[in-house]
């Protein structure tokens, strides 16, 4: 779409919102409402194009996909009236009398750029607290992930007012920030979030950025190894790892590294057969490109599980790996992908420091039956999110915030916290004159 064309769609965004139909709260809900409608008619259709994108089976797409979305559309909505209403403030001595409360106005015309990983759920799930505010919003898809791009483009404006769909590459992309926007949400990586962040500065437009990072998962002695490989293996293998907080490595504490890899495998046998390159549940690597940067971290370490590739099919085998360096490539970057490295320590302190030598992680795992390590965990380091028992539940929870911090991101949205961010939360005082 030519630079020409994307400003129009803005201005014509913008001059929608200062008409102010987008204010009144049965407007926000009739967008709600006709979102969680596109969920339900073309549901078909998303998850064709999810399988064609990422071969992606029905059952993780619905799951992760559509029922997120729509279970986030349905506690927004159930509380929408509550976290709209002005909230009271108590007014010191000095200035009484008066009346003191707290308001949240839109901030007017929001651009929300997608990843390719999730490509609808992490363009609608931002888009549910951009419309719950009051705002107008650009998205823009991502090109890695087309035919889900194409069923947004075509479907997304039947269903709800004040959105426009902006599909492209680069070219677009660029085009988009050139704008004046009111916010932005791009979900992605940290080099184009520096992007993104710089051209946003010469607007001074606030941004959230969703980024990732290398999320540790701490098994410490006494935790149940044959419970903690089935989660961490659910949390690393969905999506063929492809997923922001999925476990990147796991730090065994003493001796339960040896155990912790037969049961994974164990697990992986279980979840995707003897072959997984043959299992209905098992998904493939976004691009070719993506698939020999994950092929060459495979001999990083020896693999108990998986190791396989196959190029043109772009798979890469759910793969466990033990013997691993922590100055092996495997450790540098974010894998994003089916590559689970096995890190052995002498014991909980030498796993902190090993965690927060690093820079802050996206998501914080931890294994242990201990309330004393749950405590120092969640005092001594810091993560976006911290989870016991369990890995990347979190984003399931819509009372919880999700976001980053530090390398993984900033802002955070959500249930309440998504009115929050797409939001401007204004001072009221009433004082009178007489």
């Amino acid at each position: 779409m030519p630079s020409n064309d994307v400003a129009a769609v803005v201005g014509d965004l913008r001059e929608l919102f200062r008409s102010g139909v987008t204010k009144p709260v049965a407007w926000r809900r009739a967008q709600l409402t006709g979102l969680r409608a596109l969920l339900t008619e073309k549901q078909d259709v998303f998850l064709d194009a999810l399988y064609a994108d990422l071969r992606k089976n029905a059952v993780e797409a619905k799951r992760a996909e559509i029922m997120l979305v729509r279970n986030e559309i349905d506690h927004t909505l159930e509380n929408l009236d509550s976290w709209l209403s002005p909230e009271p403030a108590d007014l010191p001595r000095a200035v009484r009398p008066g009346d003191g409360r707290v308001v949240r106005e839109p901030l007017g015309v929001a651009l929300i750029i997608g990843p390719w990983n999730y490509p609808l759920q992490l363009v609608l799930a931002p888009l549910v607290g951009a419309l719950a505010a009051g705002n107008c919003a650009v998205v823009k898809p991502s090109e890695l992930s087309p035919s889900t791009s194409a069923a947004i483009a075509e479907h997304l404006p039947n269903y709800v007012e004040g959105v426009r769909v902006v599909e492209g590459a680069v070219p677009e992309t660029t085009a988009l920030l050139e704008q004046k926007f009111d916010t932005i949400f791009y979900t992605g990586n940290g080099t184009v979030g520096r992007i993104v962040m710089t051209a946003a500065a010469k607007h001074l437009t606030p941004v959230t950025l969703e980024l990732g990072g290398k999320s540790p998962a701490i098994v410490e002695p006494g935790a149940d190894l044959a419970v903690t490989a089935q989660r961490l293996a659910y949390g690393k293998f969905a999506n063929a790892g492809q997923t922001c907080v999925a476990p990147d490595y796991v730090l065994a504490i003493g001796d339960t590294g040896t155990k912790l890899a037969q049961h994974l495998a164990e697990t992986v046998q279980s979840m995707f057969g003897e072959d997984p390159a043959t299992s209905d549940h098992y998904g493939r690597i976004i691009s070719t490109r993506h698939h020999d940067r994950l092929a060459a971290l495979l001999d990083n370490g020896t693999a108990v599980v998986g190791g396989q590739a196959d190029r043109d099919e772009k798979y890469i085998a759910p793969t466990v790996l033990t013997g691993v360096s922590p100055d092996a490539p495997v450790m540098k970057d974010e894998i994003f992908g089916p590559i689970l490295p096995i890190i052995e320590v002498p014991d909980l302190d030498a796993a902190l420091a090993f965690v927060n030598e690093r820079d802050k992680p996206l998501a914080l795992y931890a294994f242990t039956e201990s309330d004393e390590t749950k405590r120092r965990i969640e005092t001594e380091t810091s993560s976006g999110g911290l989870v016991f028992g369990a890995a990347i539940i979190h984003l399931a929870v819509p009372d919880l915030p999700f976001g980053g911090v530090g390398e993984s991101g900033m802002g955070r949205y959500h249930g309440r916290y998504s009115i929050d961010n797409f939001s401007h939360v204004r001072a009221v005082l009433d004082k009178p004159l007489g």
